[in-house]
């Protein structure tokens, strides 16, 4: 599996084109900056087939309705409870400033932990890790040791929990339980900023090192 992040928005969020051998891809949360995600799949002679949302937060599904109006592609998660988070997108976009019409959104597959999740001839195992929202998902792809954690992680931090419904606590319960235990050499993507490992965060990360 190949992949490509495409920093978008204002937030400088990491939305990432996934493909393989088939050339068939998905992108995961495409906040906005549509024009620069398309391009980016032109380069790579990619066809998007499925819009792939980690979670509500209108940084990574801004542009998920307009995208799939684009492609045809069904979009596929984040879990159910973040169904408010989804229909409030207009509200949001208009909080944080967001530039163009921002479009709730119904997934075509709402997800929950254990389903896989197909690109091509590829599968991404589907995480369920609450915290920094009810709903939220992370993607993991097994034989290349590779996970897409959206804003659950990051290199040195944490997601934010002081949203309507974030919870600290589960956050890091979903990180320690769920994540670290798919191994040290697991390497992540995470919503904003480089990618780490979970060894590197076990060793390191002050809110949930081994030593936290």
């Amino acid at each position: 599996m190949r992949y490509l992040t495409i920093p978008v928005t204002a937030f400088a969020q990491n939305a990432t084109l996934l493909w393989d051998e088939t050339l068939r891809a998905a992108i995961v949360d495409p906040g906005g900056d549509l024009e620069e995600i398309l391009a980016a799949a032109r380069e790579e002679g990619v066809t998007i087939e499925k819009i792939l949302l980690t979670h509500g937060h209108v940084d990574h599904a801004g542009a998920a309705a307009e995208l799939r109006q684009i492609t045809g592609a069904p979009i596929e998660g984040p879990h159910c409870e973040d169904a408010f988070w989804l229909a409030m997108l207009p509200e949001q976009a208009r909080m944080f400033g967001f530039a163009g019409k921002v479009q709730s959104v119904t997934p075509d597959r709402w997800l929950a932990d254990g389903d896989l999740v197909t690109v091509g001839t590829t599968t991404l195992e589907v995480i369920h890790t609450p915290g920094h929202t009810p709903g939220h998902v992370c993607f993991f792809h097994r034989p290349s040791r590779l996970a897409l954690v959206g804003d659950v992680l990051f290199a040195g931090s944490i997601g934010r929990t002081d949203f309507p419904r974030g919870d600290h606590a589960e956050l890091i319960r979903s990180i320690r339980a769920k994540l670290f235990p798919l191994g040290d050499e697991v390497r992540f993507i995470p919503g904003h900023g480089p990618e780490s490992t979970f060894g590197d965060e076990r060793e390191n990360n002050p809110f949930v090192a081994d030593w936290a």
